[in-house]
């Protein structure tokens, strides 16, 4: 319980103090006995002309909210003996805390949509896929299916998506970002996509989710921490503006705060390959999702103190036929776990089931079991060839040879 407590007298004194008087049938007289004050000066306040001074006005609005017997400065009861006063706006509470005043007097409509906002941040714990119904999206069985049943299941989410082309993997991490946001288990995300792709990332995730993700350039290193601004817990910055010295350098420095999920598009560009004689070539692109991902690294070009607990990897191509750029990227999921290549051949299968989900177009459907893509035939087509000295079957044989 507590009681507000002003020192300073509110511009609408007048109309309280006259207000107050008839509420309790007070005269002007009887009123100025109780405080103690002269019968003009009760009269005075309710025309304006004077104010009370502090002591009675701290008496005023005592007995505003206790009733009128608090008036009186000698108004003592148990229940008001042991508390305090604090600040000059602060209340009178039993443990010396400070409470802000209540206040009735904000419009319904206000109060409507505040209390509207509250139960909406709640929304996840009745429905699980509460994003889907605040997005403008209506995603379809698939793209549900990677984020409710694949994605968000896991507590630490190390994941590679390598659906086909078209299937919305933008829509799927938009999705997980919302999703993960409502729900208060991550703060702040880093999108790391080519430099082609960063105005997609930014117009979808704005126009789709609502989310207000700021896009970081170049040119912001030079003059201050494009980190460190407060609008950058949702952040865009391309590849390879952020593998850059400066970028990358400014990303080092310690004010910053860790970034709980980070996502790369088109992760087959993160490239990593082991040469004939068994060194391993490693692009500037890779060496810095080895930073995010929390591969530890001699390097202090690439060295942070601090690394992301969520990384999903986006890619139509993971494979591209080579074997050991694929481990490559399997490795930044898992550091310590795949940390040589013989560690990923024999990583169990149900294990790599929650790192990885890939999808053909063929497999994508609409809720009524239809194919959203049409079927794919391939067919190999002969030529018969023409033979000779000077002919397409030498230039074809030359050709290949």
């Amino acid at each position: 319980m507590g009681v507000p407590l002003q020192n300073t007298q509110a511009p609408d004194y007048p109309i309280r103090i006259k207000e107050f008087r008839k509420r309790f049938g007070l005269t002007q007289t009887r009123m100025a006995e109780l405080l103690g004050v002269s019968f003009a000066s009760v009269n005075r306040w309710e025309n304006g002309q004077t104010k009370p001074n502090r002591l009675v006005w701290k008496q005023f609005v005592r007995a505003e909210y206790l009733g009128v017997e608090a008036l009186s400065r000698d108004f003592s009861p148990a229940v008001y003996a042991h508390y305090t006063v604090n600040e000059p706006k602060g209340i009178y509470t039993t443990q010396g805390d400070v409470v802000p005043p209540l206040d009735f007097s904000t419009p319904a409509e206000i109060v409507r949509v505040v209390v509207e906002g509250e139960r909406l941040a709640y929304g996840h714990l009745y429905n699980p896929a509460f994003a889907s119904e605040t997005s403008h999206i209506d995603p379809l069985p698939h793209q549900r299916m990677a984020v409710y049943e694949h994605m968000l299941t896991q507590p630490r989410l190390r994941f590679l998506l390598a659906d086909d082309a078209g299937a919305g993997k933008t829509i799927m991490a938009g999705l997980y970002i919302r999703e993960m946001l409502a729900r208060r288990l991550i703060h702040r995300v880093l999108i790391v996509p080519p430099a082609g792709l960063v105005s997609n990332w930014e117009r979808e995730l704005r126009m789709l989710f609502s989310l207000p993700v700021r896009v970081a350039v170049g040119s912001e290193a030079k003059s201050g921490n494009p980190f460190l601004e407060p609008d950058t817990d949702l952040l865009i910055v391309s590849i390879d503006t952020l593998a850059g010295d400066k970028m990358f350098a400014r990303l080092q420095e310690s004010g910053v705060r860790p970034y709980d999920l980070v996502i790369f598009d088109e992760a087959h560009k993160l490239s990593a390959d082991r040469q004939p004689d068994f060194t391993i070539r490693k692009t500037d692109r890779y060496k810095l999702a080895e930073a995010l991902a929390g591969v530890r690294t001699d390097d202090q070009r690439w060295q942070l103190t601090w690394s992301a607990r969520h990384l999903v990897l986006l890619t139509a191509t993971p494979h591209m036929g080579k074997d050991y750029p694929y481990y490559c990227l399997w490795r930044l999921l898992e550091p310590e776990t795949l940390s040589t290549f013989d560690a990923f051949s024999s990583y169990p299968p149900d294990a790599r089931k929650r790192h990885f989900i890939r999808r053909t177009k063929e497999e994508m459907v609409r809720f009524d079991g239809s194919q959203i893509y049409p079927k794919r035939i391939s067919d190999t087509l002969s030529y018969d060839l023409t033979h000779g000295t000077i002919s397409e079957q030498l230039l074809y044989d030359e050709t290949t040879a």
